[in-house]
């Protein structure tokens, strides 16, 4: 594999950063990784590194050098990171759940696989056009549903999501692909503090004149500057990936053909969780939320 890659996190201006990102790879497989922690609910960036940890861990675990089924792989591992927020919470004793969006890709075989949950997206560029975008899991970009015979208000906040990871109800994700890769593809993961204050027609232009390395931070700018001081985090990870005919030595250029396949590389920061992530099953998650929800009765009814 041959790829080049740039990541960017701006804190704007809020109080501190919530958003992750990180990739890691082996020498048949990479995975590229972006998480916003939710504001209105306690420790958001707590919430966005444990999905980071967790995803990565299983990818380290599981990519001997590559996955076995990326797309069941890429399931299972926001599940467990859904389940390692639960875990925090409940040995913290808190009443509130930590909460995150979560997106992810997998470039593996000459092919990509994504998966995201919540409001955080995917952008895939190719020869200058927006060939993919994921949909955020939001009431404003479900309004589809309408047509379905689900009536909905008519002006509606963007960023009311129906889904996250670390929420006491299941986690609702959607998975894409495979889709094959073509040289000078460009693939880009970003909070919503970048695609709330950008439109879609910029950053494909942006993505598509300019190698990762320059439209990255220049999107990242761009963003913070239209937003002003109320500029949310702004966080991008983007990838352009290249065949090996045409791989060019470039700022950010990543090359696995040398690597051995017992090697992993990482930027995502090491630390818990990783030994027991899977021991919280569906009938365990059920009872510890039950058991939140009571200590939230609790809590209010004393308050009363």
């Amino acid at each position: 594999m041959k790829f080049s890659v740039f990541q960017v996190s701006r804190k704007g201006g809020r109080e501190k950063n919530e958003d992750r990102m990180g990739y890691c790879y082996t020498r048949g497989s990479g995975i590229f990784l972006l998480a916003d922690g939710m504001g209105g609910h306690p420790q958001g960036e707590v919430a966005a590194q444990l999905a980071l940890q967790a995803i990565s861990a299983m990818f380290q675990k599981e990519a001997k050098p590559e996955l076995t089924d990326v797309g069941a792989f890429l399931a299972a591992a926001v599940m467990a990171a859904h389940r390692q927020i639960l875990r925090y919470s409940i040995e913290k004793g808190m009443l509130d759940t930590p909460r995150t969006t979560i997106v992810a890709a997998v470039v593996q075989a000459g092919s990509v696989t994504w998966i995201h949950c919540g409001d955080s997206r995917l952008y895939m560029v190719r020869q200058g056009e927006l060939l993919a975008r994921t949909r955020d899991h939001s009431f404003l970009e479900q309004r589809q549903a309408a047509a379905a015979g689900l009536k909905l208000p008519e002006h509606i906040n963007r960023n009311i999501l129906f889904t996250c990871l670390g929420s006491p109800t299941k986690p609702v994700f959607d998975v894409t692909g495979p889709v094959a890769l073509q040289q000078g593809d460009k693939l880009m993961l970003c909070s919503d503090g970048l695609w709330g204050s950008l439109g879609d027609a910029d950053i494909t232009y942006q993505l598509s004149h300019k190698p990762v390395s320059e439209a990255v931070p220049d999107l990242v700018e761009q963003a913070l500057a239209k937003a002003g001081d109320s500029s949310d985090n702004v966080t991008c990870i983007a990838l352009e990936w290249e065949t090996p005919n045409g791989f060019e030595s470039t700022r950010g250029s990543i090359s696995t053909d040398t690597v051995s396949e017992d090697v992993f590389a990482s930027t995502v920061q090491a630390g818990w969780p990783d030994s027991g992530m899977d021991d919280l099953d569906d009938a365990a998650i059920e009872r510890s939320i039950a058991e939140i929800n009571e200590a939230i009765r609790r809590s209010a009814a004393k308050k009363t």
